[in-house]
């Protein structure tokens, strides 16, 4: 299985990304932050919490966190353009909270990181890579909250799908899964596909 997409792996690069940006071929984004996200933000109090969105995309949840009073937040993206977006979309951020990087490389510490459509498009070869560099971002105590898609992994993708019993299997070692259920307040075409997670660290 991890053979067979490695060319896949080799096509998911920064280039690939960025032409679909450029292109206009965005079908995940919905043009807002999702209900799941928005009503977990909704119930956080500490405000001074440092928050990264890794694979963010054009990333309509670090509009939010900052209309809302969250200053410390970072989006991180290895494509310039969406980066380009946010920062004409949220002039008053400053430039140090938009980062082009690699996740992979990128060396920082934070107390939340919000999950929304990055796990799905990376390759599924990458998937425990994922949950150590999560596991290295964070805090002790740190969470990794946010969604999951809930249908069969086949090579089609992205966005790559999995499910309940597979994402317990590859974070239970290096998280405490606090909650992990079918989101029941997802938008209409992704009812029934979303899982609503929080795990915290070991």
């Amino acid at each position: 299985m991890i053979s067979s997409l490695i060319p896949k792996l080799m096509k998911l690069n920064s280039n690939y990304w960025e032409e679909r940006y450029q292109n206009n071929e965005i079908g995940w984004d919905i043009g807002t932050i999702s209900t799941p996200l928005k009503e977990y933000i909704d119930q956080i109090e500490n405000k001074s919490l440092k928050i990264l969105i890794p694979g963010a995309g054009n990333s309509h949840e670090f509009d939010y966190l900052m209309d809302n009073g969250f200053q410390n937040v970072f989006v991180l993206d290895f494509a310039q353009s969406p980066l380009d977006t946010i920062q004409k979309r949220v002039p008053n951020c400053n430039a140090s909270q938009l980062i082009k990087s690699d996740f992979f490389e990128h060396g920082n510490k934070y107390d939340l990181i919000i999950e929304q459509t990055f796990f799905c498009a990376l390759d599924p070869s990458l998937r425990s890579d994922y949950v150590q560099k999560m596991k290295e971002l964070l805090n002790p105590n740190g969470k990794l909250a946010g969604l999951l898609f809930q249908f069969p992994l086949t090579e089609i993708g992205p966005p790559f799908g999995g499910s309940k019993s597979e994402y317990i299997s590859i974070f239970e070692k290096d998280f405490n899964i606090k909650t992990l259920e079918t989101a029941h307040n997802s938008i209409k075409p992704r009812e029934g596909n979303e899982l609503f997670f929080i795990f915290t660290k070991k």
